[in-house]
């Protein structure tokens, strides 16, 4: 500390100077440890604040918590009876209860893995049936082409020229007939207007109506197209009057299990 003291020029320490010095310096040290202390205090208040919600609730669930395990501790297991008959019959009485839900679960099981096999099946013989139509129309189109090959590599003699105008002659005659029946069966038999229904025949008389021709020609190229499904779902499109005409003269007649199914009946048979 000696070392430290300032000397005259000639030699001699001054108190008075020195002490002055270590007061400032003091007084400096002592502001700067103020500002550090005031610092940490602002560090440690704020994260008190942030951790105040989160310790709170743990503090509440701890007790809760400390609450719950003295009940527990505190509670004694009652028993139902010491008599060993009486235990006894009430377990054969709960495993008799198991006992009857797990028969009817299985009942349940048994009857739904059932259906599903009958489901199954049904489906099976569905995709068999498809796959021998799609495997017969394969072989008419394939015998088609080769047909169809074998005409047009050579030249048609005289005769099959002829049967080729009679087909066109019979094609044009065909679709006379088909104009002229058209035209027969919308001047006989017209669709009735709306303001003219009669309530019991349409349930809904906002519904289009289908007419005689388009009906018909439904039933024909169901027919024709899908013979091994030829019925058609009568719908509300289709007015009563039209099917009962249909079926009263033998033109269409109703599917045996379900009258709202009705088929042409296969003149080209």
């Amino acid at each position: 500390m000696a070392e430290c003291l300032p000397e005259s020029s000639g030699g001699v320490v001054h108190p008075v100077d020195t002490i002055e010095e270590l007061l400032k310096e003091c007084d400096t040290i002592w502001k700067q440890m103020g500002e550090y202390q005031s610092k940490i205090l602002l560090q440690e208040t704020e994260t008190v604040l942030n951790l105040t919600p989160k310790l709170s609730l743990l503090m509440m669930q701890a007790n809760a918590l400390t609450a719950e395990c003295k009940q527990w501790q505190n509670r004694r297991p009652e028993l139902i009876s010491a008599d060993p008959n009486a235990l006894l019959a009430l377990g054969k009485e709960e495993l008799q209860k198991v006992k009857d839900e797990l028969e009817m679960l299985l009942q349940t099981v048994q009857s739904k893995n059932k259906q599903l096999e009958e489901d199954l099946k049904r489906e099976l013989q569905w995709e068999n049936e498809q796959k021998e139509i799609l495997n017969v129309l394969i072989g008419i189109k394939e015998e088609t082409e080769k047909e169809f090959e074998k005409v047009s590599t050579r030249s048609l003699k005289p005769e099959e020229s002829k049967l080729q105008n009679e087909i066109w002659k019979l094609q044009i005659h065909k679709e006379k007939l088909l104009n002229a029946f058209s035209e027969f069966l919308e001047k006989h038999f017209p669709l009735p207007e709306k303001d003219r229904r009669n309530e019991q025949f349409s349930k809904d008389p906002e519904v289009e109506l289908l007419t005689l021709q388009d009906i018909l020609e439904r039933l024909i190229n169901k027919l024709l197209y899908t013979p091994y499904e030829p019925y058609v779902t009568i719908d509300d499109s289709f007015w009563p009057p039209y099917v009962e005409l249909l079926l009263r003269y033998g033109i269409a007649r109703r599917h045996t299990g379900d009258a709202n199914r009705m088929r042409l009946e296969a003149f080209h048979l």
